[in-house]
C-alpha cells in the first residue's frame, strides 16, 4: 500500500494531538472528581486545537471495559480504589488517531502494567509479512505472563478514513492465521487485561451511537438526532451530544429502523477489574511507526 504525504502527515497530525490530549485528560482523573466535567474538558481540548472527535472519549470504569462515555447529567464522581480506561479518538480530514491508557486510583499497577508491556511487545513485534494471529499470541502471553487473562472479545482494528472498524483485525489471543501486515496500514492495538472472566458482555446502557444507513425519518425527535448524526460521517456521536428533549424516544425509533448502530457498555463480571492500553500505529517497510506515542 502506498501512502501519499497529505494522508500521512493528517495520520501524525492526529497521533500526536491525540497523545497530547489524552495525557491532560487523564490528569483530570482525580478522587472526588466529576465524570462528566472530566469528560467535556477534555472533548473540548481536542476542539480548541482545530480538530474532530473520532467518536466520543470512552471513561469506562472497574469491570466495564469500553463504550462508557458521560451521561447526560452524569453525576457520577471518582471514588479511591477505581480503575479507569480513558480511550480517546481524534480526527484530522477524517484520518484517526485511537489511543486509550488507564488512571489507576487503587492499588492496581500490576493490572495496569500488564496491559501496557503486552501493548509494546506486540507493537515491536509488527513488521511486514506477520499475520494478525501472531500479534494476538504476543498479546496474550504477555499479559497471561502477568497472571492475568486477555480479554478475549476485544480486538484492534484497522483505521481508514472515517471509519474506525476496518481490517486488519488485531486479536487479544493467540489464533491461527488472521490477516497478513501490509506496509502501509494503519490499525490500533489495544490489548485489555483483566482479574474477571476474560470475555466482556454487553450491558443495557447505551451512550454512544453511530449511523449505519441513510433514511429519512418522521418524528420531530428523531430528526433532532440526525441532525447531530449526519455530520459524524459514519463516525460515533454520543446520546449526551443531542440537544432537546425526547431524545429517547429519536434514538430508540431510529435504531429499530436500522438507521442507527448502538454500542452498550462492555464489562467482564461484576467485581472484576479491566485495564486497556493502545496506540495507533503506521506500519513500515521494516516495522512500524506509533503515531501515538
Amino acid at each position: 500500500m502506498i501512502m501519499d504525504d497529505e494522508v500521512y502527515d493528517a495520520y501524525r497530525k492526529a497521533g500526536a494531538l491525540a497523545r497530547k490530549v489524552l495525557r491532560r485528560g487523564a490528569g483530570l482523573v482525580k478522587e472526588g472528581a466529576s465524570l462528566l466535567e472530566m469528560v467535556e474538558e477534555t472533548e473540548a481540548m481536542v476542539i480548541d486545537e482545530g480538530a474532530q472527535l473520532a467518536f466520543p472519549l470512552n471513561v469506562s470504569l472497574n469491570e466495564a471495559a469500553a463504550h462508557d462515555t458521560a451521561m447526560p447529567g452524569d453525576e457520577r464522581t471518582f471514588s479511591r480504589g477505581d480503575l479507569v480506561k480513558v480511550d480517546l479518538g481524534v480526527q484530522v480530514d477524517g484520518y484517526i488517531a485511537d489511543t486509550a491508557m488507564t488512571v489507576d486510583l487503587g492499588d492496581h499497577a500490576e493490572l495496569v502494567e500488564a496491559s501496557r508491556a503486552a501493548l509494546e511487545a506486540a507493537i515491536a513485534t509488527v513488521r511486514p509479512g506477520i499475520t494478525a494471529g501472531e500479534l494476538g499470541a504476543v498479546i496474550q502471553a504477555k499479559i497471561e505472563e502477568s497472571g492475568y487473562k486477555p480479554v478475549a472479545n476485544l480486538t484492534g482494528h484497522g483505521l481508514d478514513r472515517y471509519d474506525l472498524h476496518t481490517k486488519p483485525t488485531i486479536p487479544n489471543i493467540a489464533m491461527v492465521g488472521g490477516a497478513f501486515i501490509e506496509e502501509g496500514m494503519v490499525f490500533a492495538i489495544e490489548p485489555f487485561a483483566t482479574t474477571g472472566s476474560g470475555r466482556i458482555s454487553e450491558a443495557t446502557r447505551v451512550e454512544i451511537y453511530q449511523q449505519i444507513a441513510a433514511r429519512p425519518a418522521r418524528l420531530p425527535s428523531a430528526k433532532r438526532v440526525l441532525e447531530t448524526a449526519r455530520p459524524r460521517r459514519g463516525l460515533p456521536f454520543s446520546r449526551r451530544w443531542v440537544p432537546g428533549d425526547k431524545v429517547e424516544i429519536g434514538l430508540a425509533t431510529l435504531v429499530r429502523s436500522g438507521i442507527l448502530h448502538p454500542f452498550p457498555v462492555l464489562h467482564d463480571v461484576p467485581g472484576s477489574f479491566v485495564s486497556q492500553a493502545e496506540h495507533t500505529l503506521i506500519v513500515t517497510a521494516d516495522g512500524c511507526e506509533v503515531t501515538t506515542r
